[in-house]
C-alpha cells in the first residue's frame, strides 16, 4: 500500500523546467545550486519542502536506486525525484521518498480493442514504472522509509 502525503492546495502552472534556488538553503541536502525543477508540479512541491516548517531536510533527484527492469530484465538506476524528512505532530521524524508523477500513468493503460503502437508504449512505460516503484517500496522499507506517489489529485491541482 502506498501512502499519501497530503500537500496544501496549489493552483495550476504552466509546465516548465528550470533551475530552483532554495531560500533556505540549510534544509536542502546536496548542492543547493543544481537543483533542478522538470514540471510545474515539481517546482510546486520545492517550494512546499522550502517553506513548510514541519519539513526538516529534502533533496531533489539525489537518491538513486538500482533496479530490474521488467520490460527487458536489465538493471537501472531509478533516481527519485525527492527524498523528505518530516517531524510528525508527534515531534518523530519520517522519511518519505516521493515521486510526483500524473494519476493516468499510475494506472495500467487501457485495452484499446488492438495492439496499437501507443498502447505497447503506454504499457511499455508502465511496467517500467511498476519496476522502479516496486524496487523504490522496497529500498525505503529496508530504511524505515516510506515511498509515496504523489498526483495532481494529492497536490490540489484538480477539482476532484
Amino acid at each position: 500500500m502506498i501512502m499519501i502525503l497530503y500537500i496544501y492546495s496549489f493552483k495550476m502552472a504552466k509546465y516548465h523546467q528550470g533551475i530552483y534556488k532554495p531560500k533556505r538553503t540549510d534544509k536542502y541536502i546536496g548542492d543547493p545550486t543544481k537543483v533542478v525543477f522538470r514540471s510545474s508540479w515539481e517546482l510546486k512541491f520545492m517550494n512546499w519542502c522550502d517553506m513548510t516548517s514541519s519539513v526538516i531536510n529534502w533533496q531533489s533527484e539525489e537518491t538513486v536506486v538500482p533496479y530490474i527492469c521488467a520490460t527487458d530484465n536489465k538493471w537501472h538506476r531509478y533516481f527519485l525525484d525527492f527524498r523528505i524528512q518530516v517531524k510528525n505532530k508527534d515531534g518523530k521524524l519520517k522519511t518519505y521518498l516521493v515521486e510526483i508523477k500524473p494519476h493516468g500513468q499510475t494506472l495500467p493503460p487501457k485495452y484499446p480493442g488492438r495492439q496499437t503502437n501507443r498502447y505497447l508504449n503506454e504499457s511499455m512505460t508502465f511496467m517500467k514504472n511498476q519496476s522502479k516503484w516496486d524496487a523504490a517500496k522496497n529500498y525505503a522499507i529496508d530504511r524505515n522509509w516510506e515511498f509515496v506517489i504523489l498526483t495532481e489529485h494529492h497536490l490540489g491541482l484538480t477539482n476532484k
